[in-house]
């Protein structure tokens, strides 16, 4: 799968504002205000209006999905959205949290978590989230441009679920946000957790 064949085949989990498919490929998605995955922790509201662009995807396998995100407002967000219904799935990205870019991911298995770090010069820069699925574990990993990958998140994903994946953003406080999407990538899962 790359970017073309999901826009081809894939479905949006709720459809954003606008999409547009650029001269080079990439694609611009335009969050609708109010928009945003999340169930019940701490906030007490279950939001499922995420603009999650998916298609089925092996349980053995990895998706990469590359995007710069010139994030301004509270909780502008884009990553890689693995979903199996709407109380079990996983958005691992970017987010602006309290004015600065965290590298973050939320796991929900009926409840919602989220765990992040901060990454403020990852903002107008390419980066990719790659996650990977072997047995009963999703690997998170992610970097900004050609830097290190960094291990962000190992989360439990029961292995006979059927999961389907691909980008996703959401803007939960403001009409306007618009994510460049550059690439998806689907091929092999990670050999090992540790290298």
């Amino acid at each position: 799968m790359d970017l073309q064949s999901l826009v081809e085949h894939g479905r949006w989990t709720t459809a954003p504002a606008a999409v547009t498919t650029e001269p080079d490929g990439s694609l611009l998605v335009t969050a609708v205000e109010g928009s945003d995955a999340w169930r019940h922790t701490s906030y007490g509201f279950v939001h499922d209006t995420e603009h999650a662009l998916i298609a089925p995807m092996q349980r053995r396998a990895a998706i990469e999905v590359s995007f710069v995100l010139d994030g301004s407002e509270q909780f502008d967000q884009a990553g890689v959205f693995l979903r199996v219904s709407e109380s079990m799935w996983i958005k691992a990205g970017v987010e602006v949290s309290d004015g600065v870019a965290q590298l973050g991911a939320v796991v929900t298995h009926g409840n919602s978590d989220w765990s992040v770090a901060p990454v403020p010069d990852w903002l107008g820069r390419t980066v990719t989230v790659r996650a990977s699925s072997d047995g009963d574990a999703i690997t998170v990993r992610a970097r900004v441009d050609d830097e290190d990958w960094r291990l962000v998140r190992v989360a439990h994903l029961d292995p006979e679920a059927d999961v389907e994946a691909g980008l996703f953003c959401a803007a939960p406080t403001r009409a306007g946000l618009t994510v460049r999407f550059t690439a998806v990538r689907l091929g092999p899962p990670d050999d090992a957790l540790h290298g």
